[in-house]
This record gives C-alpha cells, structure tokens and sequence, in this order.
C-alpha cells in the first residue's frame, strides 16, 4: 500500500468514477485502474463495484475511504509544514458564495487553520457568477461554494473549467418546508410547484443561485416563484417558522425540525434537489500551496462532520456591499 495507490483512491471513492479521477490526476484511466488493483490485491477486498456508470463502494472501501482521506490529508500537512518551516505563510483570500459562507465556512475554517499551525484566513462573500474572473485575475486564492460558471466565450481545461481546478467536497439536498400551521402543511405529494405560487418564498441575500443545483431546478421549469430575499437564510427560516411562507431549506440544518414536526416538508415535484459544494483553485501550476491545502483538507472525513454537525456557523459581517466572515488565525 502506497501513498499514491491512497490518494488514487480516496480520489476515485470521493468522485464515483475512475474517469473523473484520472482527469482530476492529470493521468491515463488505466493508470488509476492499475493503483487500484494493486490496493486490491494488497487488502484482499475489492473496495468497489461498477454500478450505474460509476461505482460503488463495498463495506471495506467505505472503511478505507475515510481512513485514506485521512492519511492523504495528514501527508499534505506534513509536506505543507516543511515547506513552510522556515517562512511567514500568509493570509489565505478565500471567496464564497452565500449559503455555504452562512451555512458551513466558520465550522470548516476554524478547524483548518487549528490544523494547519500559521494559517490565517479572510472570506468575502461574491455573486457566484463573478467568481471564475476574480480568481483569474488573483482577487483570491481559492473558491467555496457553488462551481464557478464558465464565462462567455472562456474555453474549458480538460476538466471543463476555465483555468480553474474544482473538486467536490460536500454534498448537500434542499428541500421545501413550510410551518407545522401553514395551509401548504396540508398538502400531500406530488405537489406541483404551480401549486405554491400564491404564497411568499423566502432566501437569503443571494436568492436562489442560477449557479446552483436549486437554480438549474429551477430554472427548468415552466413557473417560478418570486422570490423574497432577507439579509440571511437563517431569516428566511424564522420567517418560515412564523408561517408567513415557504423556502428552499438545506435538509441538514432542519433535519432535527423535520423529525419534531415543528417544521413539514412539502413534497414538491422534483425534490429533494441534491447539488454539491467546491472548491476551485487556479490550475496547479499557479495555485498557492496554501489554497491546495485547503481545497484538499475540505474533502477530509474531519471536515464533512464539522460542516454538517448541528448547530450554526459564524454569522457574516456586512462591510460596504460585501459580507465578509471574520478572520481566523
């Protein structure tokens, strides 16, 4: 078993296919398939399955997934701190997009940077379709959140990124909810989102990202509802709590409402939506090592069950017309 048969398939356990891992690599697909059936043949298990154009993890790669997720993680902290023994590391420019800066930044940073000694970090919130060009021209090191869309008239890498690399490190459903008390409580599947026009959607300030898995949803079909956005998604859920409306709600943050019945799911047409969280560098060759650390460290065991643990993040500071996170060190 070697570093790189575990990096190989932490990648490929993380992606669901061999494909994309040997894109994400930089290597041949039979390159990534000789790793892995060397790690085969070393633990005695098959680790995974094909299944459905992707794969499948047995009981045993689950249970190396987290530990080579790990392993990789403690060797990019390691080789990080040598290289950084000797020098001043820096601030970390880190640009988000709303839900996942409101929903998920804080718990992650702060386990990162308690992680990686001399670590300081700055996050702004920035519309997700003006990211990609700010981290072209070096605004910021690295992006979390939704994938930065391609801009017009940009060529994708061989990834489908424009100059930009991105890896998928959180997965996460939205699903509609409204009060206990309120009339769409009452209704019973499927609900056509027609159905639900004549009532208030609430978001956060960013609305509901064209950018994002709910956006594309959304944006497929025939109606849509207007949207009223508040200074949070925190807000907009008091205000769903209140019975003045309805919203697009990340399932595990009133996951615990739900069970209660405080909260009700409505069973609209096409949800659950399930969308994904990146995080996007320059390509390799520009990339700050500290961003890569980053960008490496979000895909970690440690820090999916920081993310999704209950309880809130740190709450954004609005300064001018951005809202920026507090600073960690």
């Amino acid at each position: 078993m070697t570093l790189g048969q575990l990096r190989t398939f932490a990648l490929v356990a993380k992606l669901g296919s061999l494909h994309a891992a040997a894109v994400h690599l930089g290597v041949s697909e039979p390159a990534v398939s000789a790793a892995l059936a060397a790690l085969r043949q070393d633990l005695g298990d098959p680790l995974f399955v094909r299944a459905h154009g992707g794969i499948a993890l047995t009981p045993g790669g689950r249970a190396l997934a987290e530990h080579a997720q790990d392993i990789v993680g403690l060797e990019d902290r390691a080789r990080w701190e040598v290289a950084h023994a000797q020098t001043e590391t820096g601030r970390l420019k880190i640009v988000a997009t709303a839900p996942f800066a409101e929903h998920a930044a804080g718990r992650l940073l702060d386990l990162f940077t308690r992680r990686v000694p001399g670590a300081s970090v700055d996050v702004v919130v920035e519309e997700a379709e003006d990211i990609a060009s700010l981290m072209l021209e070096r605004v910021y090191d690295i992006a979390l959140g939704a994938r930065p869309p391609l801009r017009n008239g940009s060529r994708p890498n061989a990834s489908g990124d424009v100059d930009l690399d991105s890896v998928p490190f959180l997965r996460y459903q939205r699903i509609v909810v409204a009060a206990a008390g309120h009339p769409l409580a009452a209704l019973h599947g499927p609900v056509a989102l027609a159905e639900l026009l004549r009532r208030p959607w609430f978001a956060g300030p960013a609305g509901i990202q064209a950018a994002s898995e709910e956006g594309r949803w959304l944006a497929s079909q025939a109606v849509a509802p207007e949207i009223v956005r508040l200074s949070s998604e925190t807000e907009a859920l008091a205000a769903v709590r209140a019975g003045e409306g309805t919203m697009l709600a990340l399932g595990h943050i009133v996951r615990a409402e739900i069970r209660s019945g405080s909260l009700i799911r409505v069973p609209v047409v096409g949800t659950p939506i399930s969308g994904l969280w990146w995080a996007s560098t320059l390509d390799r060759r520009r990339a700050t090592t500290l961003a890569l650390t980053l960008q490496r460290f979000a895909g970690t065991a440690d820090a999916t069950a920081a993310m999704v643990a209950p309880g809130g993040s740190r709450g954004l500071e609005r300064r001018g017309s951005k809202f920026h996170v507090a600073l960690w060190s």
